[in-house]
């Protein structure tokens, strides 16, 4: 099954204290949200993935903000089940193919997508979605590209979700809320499980 198709959002998960992950893991699973984006914008990132990896088969474990091939293969070594990157390099995106992990590369632009697609890869992550154009820009893409399908992420909220999951060439979308900051550092695990469940419900 494709990533896109996992579940409809994705959360997108900046942990700082590694000690958190798998119970926030569950929590994401336990609301319907198997699909989980850990960012390496923290030192506890890959440590993060480890544990999640180790400890939640039911959660399918994604490495996100991977810029280089350094990063590709730490997130791997890890355990990350896929990769998301920010944006995409032909170094990137070679270092992503041979890696055997599935993956979402960035784009923001018309031409960026089409690199990729000339490569055979049409999945992709469009971000930063809201300041690169949002949903009147994903829209006009779907008649030129018709083959490419993405998961915008960057600026999307509970409120904005449903209209980009409408979308012909929108798989899923990838959020922040799903994780607020005073829960995670609360530990209140319900209150994620219960953002959880209520975004699993927007297909």
């Amino acid at each position: 099954m494709s990533l896109l198709d996992l579940a409809p959002v994705i959360p997108v998960v900046v942990i700082d204290d590694a000690a958190g992950a798998v119970p926030l893991a569950r929590a994401l699973v336990a609301g319907g949200l198997p699909a989980i984006e850990v960012t390496l914008r923290t030192a506890g990132g890959l440590e993060a993935i480890a544990r999640i990896a180790a400890e939640v088969p039911d959660a399918v474990i994604g490495a996100g903000t991977v810029r280089t091939p350094a990063d590709v293969a730490a997130s791997v070594a890890a355990g990350a089940k896929f990769l998301v990157s920010p944006g995409t390099t032909p170094a990137l995106a070679d270092a992503m193919a041979a890696s055997g992990t599935p993956f979402l590369p960035g784009v923001a632009t018309a031409s960026e997508a089409m690199a990729l697609a000339e490569r055979g890869i049409t999945e992709l992550k469009f971000f930063p979605a809201e300041a690169a154009g949002g949903r009147p820009y994903l829209k006009s893409l779907a008649g030129p590209l018709p083959e490419v399908r993405f998961c915008p992420t960057g600026g999307v909220r509970p409120e904005t979700a449903a209209d980009y999951l409408a979308l012909p060439n929108v798989g899923c979308v990838g959020g922040t809320w799903l994780t607020p900051a005073d829960a995670l550092a609360s530990g209140d695990w319900s209150r994620i499980e219960k953002l959880a469940a209520e975004a699993a419900a927007l297909r």
